[in-house]
């Protein structure tokens, strides 16, 4: 049994941990609960992203297995006591149980048993034959496998899956490019929050100096001005901010880029003491 369990439950967990760690595996999450919105779901693209994440996570588990195999410590451990004794020479005077005990320790190189017996020796080369020749077995089956595949493959629609290839990455990328908006958004946003707290703890202080009229500190001050709310996109509250990523999950964006994309504007009205509008200008 615990020859089995190094042989196999290291893989499991292995195969846990390639499916936790691929960031497709997130994005195929993502695609396949997100509510239709104005995209459509397109069941070829879950199923290469599935397909691409069993694959990249059943690569490690193999290889520990293949490993295993050719090592061939673990299977000895394993079966040798199914092994018949009765093909090799140098058996130890035992029957019964004890025979079965003396197969059990073949594993065992220093046990007193096998001194200068060629026995276990011989057992144990007889039991590593077969575990690699499962594991040489299992390596060429898959590289026949994948020949096979790369055959074959111009004999279906390659359009197909080049449109399914591309849509699967371009998730993957435009989910890359929303995370690192929103860091910028967030970054710029706490630095404006900090700086407005630290403005309004600030007392009023005037100073007085001569300045080069080539230098106005309005212009300079309404260039950056400009520039942060440019960086927020006008996403200047919690709730807008809320309500963002809520659209966000609900309602992806058509995949569509011909349609300009509304551009709110600033409207000003002056009005008179009574609170009458005496003109507007956008």
């Amino acid at each position: 049994m615990y020859a089995m369990g190094v042989m196999f439950v290291p893989p499991v967990i292995l195969f846990l941990l390639g499916v936790l760690v691929n960031r497709h595996t997130g994005v195929l999450m993502e695609e396949w609960v997100r509510p239709l919105g104005k995209r459509t779901k397109n069941p070829a693209v879950v199923k290469f992203l599935l397909s691409s994440v069993m694959q990249r996570a059943l690569l490690a588990p193999m290889v520990w297995i293949l490993m295993t195999l050719l090592d061939g410590k673990c299977f000895i451990c394993a079966f040798s006591m199914n092994v018949d004794p009765k093909y090799f020479t140098g058996i130890p005077n035992s029957t019964g149980l004890e025979l079965v005990k003396i197969m059990a320790k073949v594993p065992c190189k220093e046990d007193v048993i096998f001194k200068n017996s060629s026995f276990r020796k011989a057992v144990s080369r007889y039991v590593r034959c077969y575990s690699q020749a499962i594991g040489w077995s299992i390596l060429l089956f898959f590289i026949f496998l994948g020949a096979v595949g790369r055959v074959i493959k111009p004999c279906f629609n390659h359009a197909t899956f080049l449109q399914t290839r591309y849509w699967s990455n371009y998730l993957d990328i435009e989910q890359k490019l929303f995370d690192e908006t929103c860091v910028l958004h967030a970054r710029d946003f706490a630095r404006k929050c900090v700086v407005q707290f630290f403005e309004n703890m600030r007392e009023d202080v005037t100073v007085r100096m001569p300045l080069s009229s080539a230098l106005r500190p309005s212009t300079i001050r309404n260039e950056y001005e400009e520039e942060e709310e440019e960086r927020l996109h006008g996403i200047t509250r919690q709730d807008q901010v809320d309500h963002l990523l809520q659209t966000w999950y609900e309602c992806k964006p058509e995949l569509d880029v011909t349609k300009m994309a509304y551009k709110p504007k600033v409207c000003i009205t002056w009005e008179d003491h009574n609170g009458k509008a005496l003109f507007s200008d956008v």
